[in-house]
């Protein structure tokens, strides 16, 4: 580090213990740069690429669950694949009328949302296809028979 640098007054000790970018790229002996981590017996090559995981996350992540919530905080369900299907299920049937919009209070009638939504529970049935267990891929052939029923009742109706 220059010695104009090293002078200031917010250069602290662990500032002046970095090395300048030159003297790290030069090799140890083993073809690494210096510093490189080295792999007993192993390649040393291959090895200096392995990432550094940081395990705790995990440990965070399962602290904040743990936490006690403020009361009346939102609290956020586990997202999973039946809560996502079941959702868009509500909402094609709010779109369908079979139920409030819970934003406005009212029952309206949206074919053209419902059809939409309808549609996409359809092509997530075809794209997930053998990648489902039992459970989930019986209720997305229940969800979207039913959906489907009262969709070409409400067209027939017209």
């Amino acid at each position: 580090m220059p010695a104009a640098i090293m002078k200031a007054s917010w250069v602290t000790p662990e500032l002046q213990s970095i090395k300048p970018m030159d003297e790290l790229n030069k090799p140890d002996g083993d073809g690494l740069p210096s510093g490189s981590p080295k792999n007993d017996g192993g390649d040393p090559v291959n090895e200096h690429i392995r990432k550094k995981v940081d395990e705790s996350w995990k440990q965070n992540v399962e602290k904040e669950k743990q936490e006690q919530k403020a009361p009346g905080e939102f609290v956020p369900p586990e997202p999973d694949f039946k809560f996502f299907i079941t959702t868009l299920t509500l909402q094609a049937s709010i779109a369908l009328g079979h139920m409030a919009n819970p934003s406005t209070g009212k029952t309206e009638e949206d074919p053209v949302q419902a059809k939409f939504i309808i549609d996409t529970l359809g092509m997530l049935k075809e794209k997930t296809r053998g990648n489902l267990n039992e459970e989930e891929e019986q209720l997305l052939e229940h969800l979207l028979y039913e959906l489907r029923v009262a969709y070409l009742a409400k067209e027939e109706k017209k």
